[in-house]
């Protein structure tokens, strides 16, 4: 999906600029750039998408649980 940013009335370009940044960054279009910069084996890409995946297993661990047991 590519990313569009139209100048608004007396808006800076630098401004305009901050804001493509943002929704590029936003979007993941870096990251998958940066992905795509080199070759990776298949095996390093399973790998690295598992080491990825249990870190996400494990941040999920971590945040507190918000529903309170039930009193019996």
């Amino acid at each position: 999906m590519p990313v569009k940013v139209q100048v608004r009335p007396h808006e800076s370009l630098e401004a305009a600029l901050k804001r493509f940044k943002r929704q590029c960054n936003s979007s993941g279009i870096f990251r998958r750039a940066r992905a795509n910069t080199w070759y990776e084996k298949r095996s390093d890409k399973r790998r690295r998408e598992r080491r990825e995946r249990i870190r996400t297993i494990l941040r999920g661990g971590r945040r507190p649980i918000r529903e309170k047991a039930p009193l019996y």
